[in-house]
């Protein structure tokens, strides 16, 4: 048992490393580790691989809030909410915005973990239900949620159109025999990161002094976002190719709140950073309920332990509290240390800085991957401009989720027509 909480802390140390470089995804980070598998195996357990992913999986859900929301580098699962972060940033207020993902993390981990008896008994019997129709129910609310997203018929033509081409773009790369870990940082890296980085250099923007005093009180309303992300995420975890982004429209719904109101725009971040990180749990969970495992990580787990048992799901849960514990408060000491290195920084060169650091990660895990390097750079300038188009047309960037779930949508309907 002790060995198990050793992997722990190993974990947490390495999602918390990962989280906090710009551009790494955890799938990346888990690709290593199970590509050394064979070799670790050797002298470990396999439960000891398996719980130095989780809690790497959960530490690099949570301490990604941080560059996210202060150098404005999104992954999947932050995307939505880089925008009313980046407001409270641009007003000073850091270190609070900081302290509402982090608590909303946490929070949405502990309603999941309490749920679970009901996803348990109601999860399976809806899988099996649904699974055959999982096509037209992605396409449905693929159509709905760019609907519920824009504001007109123009916004909602560019939007479907953009849906589309990020779609057909990850239909394209997914269909090489390029790791997906690689992929995934390629594809993300310009749709979410680079294009953003860059159009935010046109506005010549400058990083305010920070506040450092914060006031973050839980009431009633602020709860029940909490519990909005942690239903939510669960609820991802049962679509494939879902992810926070299209969850967003579902938290807006269940927890009243909207990302454009001052008052509502704590409550909207603390759900959409709860349904992140209880995406990432219940993508876990889903193996031991459903039988399929929801993410990378989760893969590479199965493929571990083929048999999962209620005890390797107890020791994963178990892990999980203790990486969510310890990372709340690695990611409010790392955001706190940011926040104060930031009012004497120019925004220009850091953006700038931060462009170069993500091209060269993903430049060094596509030599280490033997990528092709010209068939990488020419996806990293197309998806750069295919997410330059959303800030100059005026939609939100959140229909180029289209690039997970479209070939989601043609995989499942392949499976069952």
């Amino acid at each position: 048992m002790l060995e198990l909480v050793f992997a722990c802390f190993i974990g947490i140390l390495i999602g918390t490393l990962t989280g906090m470089i710009p551009g790494i995804h955890v799938n990346t980070a888990g690709a290593i580790l199970f590509a050394s598998s064979a070799f670790i195996l050797g002298f470990l357990s396999p439960e000891f691989l398996c719980v130095l992913m989780v809690s790497m999986s959960i530490a690099h859900a949570l301490t990604e809030f941080v560059p996210s929301m202060l150098l404005g580098v999104p992954q999947e699962g932050t995307a939505t909410s880089i925008l009313p972060g980046h407001r409270m940033v641009l007003q000073g207020r850091s270190k609070e915005v900081i302290r509402i993902v982090a608590v909303g993390g946490f929070g949405a981990i502990v309603i999941t973990i309490l749920m679970m008896p009901v996803f348990a008994v109601t999860l399976p019997f809806l899988h099996e239900l649904t699974k055959p129709y999982t096509w037209i129910i992605l396409l449905s609310a693929s159509v709905y949620l760019t609907y519920a997203l824009t504001n007109s018929k123009r916004d909602f033509a560019w939007s479907l159109l953009l849906f589309l081409l990020s779609g057909i773009l990850g239909w394209a790369i997914f269909q090489t025999p390029i790791s997906s870990g690689v992929s995934l940082m390629c594809i993300f890296s310009g749709l979410f990161g680079i294009s953003t980085i860059l159009f935010s250099l046109n506005d010549n923007s400058t990083i305010p002094h920070q506040n450092s005093f914060y006031e973050l009180n839980i009431d009633f309303n602020k709860f029940k976002s909490i519990f909005a992300g942690g239903i939510t995420g669960a609820i991802l975890g049962f679509l494939p190719g879902f992810g926070p982004a299209q969850g967003t429209v579902i938290v807006q719904a269940a927890s009243g709140t909207n990302d454009n109101s001052e008052d509502d725009t704590v409550n909207f971040l603390l759900a959409t950073s709860g349904l992140n990180i209880s995406d990432c749990l219940f993508s876990l969970m889903a193996i031991y309920i459903i039988g399929n495992p929801r993410s990378g990580i989760a893969v590479y787990m199965s493929y571990l332990i083929s048999d999962m048992s209620i005890s390797h799901l107890m020791i994963f849960i178990f892990a999980s509290l203790i990486a969510v514990s310890i990372s709340l408060i690695l990611c409010l000491k790392l955001g706190d240390s940011f926040s104060k290195l930031m009012g004497g920084v120019d925004y220009r060169k850091l953006s700038i800085a931060v462009i170069i650091l993500q091209i060269g990660i993903l430049y060094i895990f596509t030599l280490y991957y033997k990528a092709p390097i010209f068939y990488m750079t020419l996806a990293l300038i197309t998806s750069t401009a295919l997410g330059m188009l959303p800030h100059y047309i005026g939609v939100g960037k959140s229909h180029l989720m289209g690039v997970l779930i479209v070939p989601a949508i043609v995989i499942y309907m392949q499976m069952f027509i």
